[in-house]
């Protein structure tokens, strides 16, 4: 599974389940008028339109701080302007939404790629805004599948965070032309039997990505796992 998302869609919501929601969609909406932040409307919007998504898991601590940390590497390491980026295996468009909710940055579009067709409504809801301005889309698509050469379509950046379910990192990364800008992540989880392909160091993720011009390498400690970064050139 090439584009193998983090979790799957929870089982359909029980009565308990659905106060649980209405509980969060309440807390979001205030949280989101007390802080101005049109993220959190959004997901407020998001968990009410599509209570049986995974979103507790999308927007869970972890995930959460290892997207942020990925964010601010990126400004630092490649800079604020991006005309295109690709987000592989992107899920319910989190990313896409952190990174647009940045107003350090400056990007004209985002798509969110995902092997699974069901998680698109969900990534467009969550980002609704950007959406309706023509700058957010996705596609359901295998990440080997894809042009990264195309005339007019090549991405000026391809953020993959999701570097332990892909069974062939190297093969991958073949497929995209030689000085594109990458942001990768991977970790160290062994327990969870979707992570086909974890990496022991961040030493081995970079050996493995064999990146040709290496702009930032770091790890973050969380319980459980080491998630493990890589910035620069295919």
């Amino acid at each position: 599974m090439a584009n193998a998302t983090e979790s799957p869609q929870k089982s359909a919501a029980s009565d308990g389940d659905l106060i649980g929601l209405d509980y969060a969609f309440d807390l979001l909406r205030g949280a989101a008028e007390y802080t101005a932040s049109p993220l959190i409307a959004s997901l407020a919007k998001t968990i009410a339109a599509f209570p049986d998504a995974a979103l507790d898991v999308a927007f869970n601590h972890k995930q959460i701080a290892c997207k942020i940390w990925a964010r601010n590497a990126l400004f630092q390491h490649l800079g604020q302007s991006f005309g295109t980026i690709w987000v592989l295996g992107g899920w319910y468009g989190v990313m896409a939404a952190i990174l647009f909710d940045d107003r350090r940055f400056a990007i004209g579009h985002i798509c969110s790629i995902d092997f699974d067709p069901a998680v698109a409504a969900v990534a467009h809801t969550l980002n609704a805004e950007a959406s309706a301005a023509g700058r957010f889309s996705t596609n359901a698509a295998d990440m080997y599948s894809l042009d990264y050469h195309g005339p007019g379509t090549r991405p000026d950046l391809v953020i993959n965070t999701s570097c332990e379910h892909i069974p062939d990192l190297e093969g991958w990364l073949a497929l995209l032309p030689p000085g594109m800008p990458v942001l990768l992540q991977s970790n160290n989880y062994a327990t969870e039997p979707s992570h086909v392909n974890i990496v022991g160091s961040l030493e081995q993720f970079a050996a493995t990505a064999g990146l040709s011009n290496l702009a930032f390498s770091g790890e973050l400690e969380l319980r459980n796992y080491t998630r493990f970064m890589l910035i620069g050139h295919r």
